[in-house]
């Protein structure tokens, strides 16, 4: 007779098995690698599979609307200063400012060290950048960046009915009313990420199906030096900058993995944006902090996307032999530093960017966008992952800073 006790290894075994088969993460990974093998194998079934990846990303945003109005005014009505508003919004701006400029120059010093430009223009793949082609720096304009900008329009909204919640008279019975609305909300979203590997698996298949990975090879060059310095930035600018406050990237990273996986599927950084919100409160950052930095950061902390613009615009002077002066360097920085705040939320957006900033530079051929558009699909799940991590350090830092971060929570949170 074969009797198992309590500690026998085949109970082990079996609590091990139930733990990843329960385990969210392990199911989205599947559905990547699912994903990649039927985009590469069968691309025309793979590209059918692009309408997963969408709805799933689509009943997501649905989410991010009410979240981050119900987070920012249950926080802003929470804190009863509202100087704590003000300054948490400035301290926000500068650090994205700061850290996106240095996400740039980062990009244009590892472009130079490896130049991946170098290569034979006539072995890459051209595409249609007919429609980006005409962008000027002129055509900018912050009034239109805000009205096609839901996220920004929303925490507008917000702060200023947090902060006229804070006169209203049944200012307590309102709140009671929200945090229930905000419990409602808070678990349909729970339920709605079980379909996380569904969506997952139709982003991946539609990506390799549509593109093939046979594009990664022309362009392959300029692919690793993005995603290495990508690497460099996150865990060594951000991992510094963590450290100084003694607290691991790497245990960061572990923390988000769902979240980074979800991204890495789906090719959006809106994916993640409800369930990060939600995790981070969870660690210890205050519910004004994560309200006000989270929702701001995916328009204006854009850390992958900065980096990835500015390799790019190094990558085709060397494509074309352009010889960029110190000063022009300067220039493209300075530009960036201003038009890629542009770059969120609107598909394509990153090319017109780059195509105002070549406009605007006078030297660098704007027809060469042509050669990226191949490769550009393989290259927005890094910048989406590190845009990701670079608001969550964001919210951690700020919450620090603002002295409003729960210590007793980090520990139990980040063993898990």
């Amino acid at each position: 007779m074969n009797i198992s006790t309590p500690n026998s290894p085949s109970k082990n075994n079996k609590s091990i098995l139930k733990t990843i088969l329960t385990n969210l993460t392990f199911w989205v990974l599947v559905s990547i690698i699912v994903g990649i093998l039927l985009g590469h194998f069968s691309p025309e079934n793979g590209v059918k599979m692009e309408v997963l990846g969408k709805r799933f990303v689509d009943l997501i945003k649905l989410f991010i609307g009410p979240i981050i109005f119900l987070t920012i005014v249950l926080g802003i009505s929470g804190m009863g200063n509202l100087k704590k508003v003000g300054r948490i919004g400035i301290k926000a701006l500068t650090y994205f400012e700061v850290v996106s400029t240095v996400a740039l120059a980062i990009g244009v010093a590892v472009a130079y060290l490896f130049q991946p430009g170098k290569v034979d223009k006539s072995k890459l793949t051209l595409g249609d950048a007919s429609q980006y082609t005409n962008a000027s720096a002129k055509d900018f304009s912050w009034l239109e960046f805000f009205l096609s900008n839901f996220t920004l329009q929303v925490l507008l909204a917000a702060i200023v009915c947090g902060i006229a919640l804070n006169f209203y008279q049944k200012r307590e019975q309102t709140i009671l009313v929200l945090e229930r609305f905000s419990k409602v909300v808070f678990t349909c979203l729970k339920y709605v990420m079980y379909l996380a590997p569904i969506g997952a698996f139709g982003g991946m298949a539609y990506t390799i199906g549509k593109f093939g990975l046979q594009t990664l090879i022309p362009l392959g060059k300029l692919m690793l030096c993005v995603y290495l310095t990508m690497a460099l930035f996150v865990f060594l600018i951000l991992g510094s900058i963590l450290k100084y406050y003694k607290i691991s990237i790497l245990s960061i990273l572990k923390y988000i993995k769902e979240e980074l996986l979800l991204v890495l599927g789906t090719s959006s950084s809106e994916a993640a944006l409800p369930s990060i919100m939600v995790k981070l409160e969870r660690m210890g950052c205050s519910k004004s902090v994560v309200g006000l930095v989270i929702p701001t950061g995916y328009s204006f902390n854009l850390d992958g996307t900065s980096i990835y613009l500015s390799m790019s615009v190094i990558f085709l002077a060397q494509l074309y032999d352009v010889h960029l002066s110190f000063f022009e360097i300067l220039t493209v920085i300075g530009i960036l530093m201003i038009t890629s705040k542009g770059a969120a939320g609107v598909t394509g957006s990153g090319f017109i960017v780059l195509a105002s900033t070549l406009t605007a530079l006078h030297k660098i051929p704007v027809e060469g966008l042509a050669f990226l558009l191949g490769v550009d699909k393989f290259m927005s799940e890094a910048r989406a992952i590190t845009n990701l991590i670079g608001n969550t350090v964001a919210t951690i830092i700020i919450s620090k800073t603002e002295r409003d971060f729960t210590e007793l929570n980090l520990d139990p949170v980040m063993d898990e």
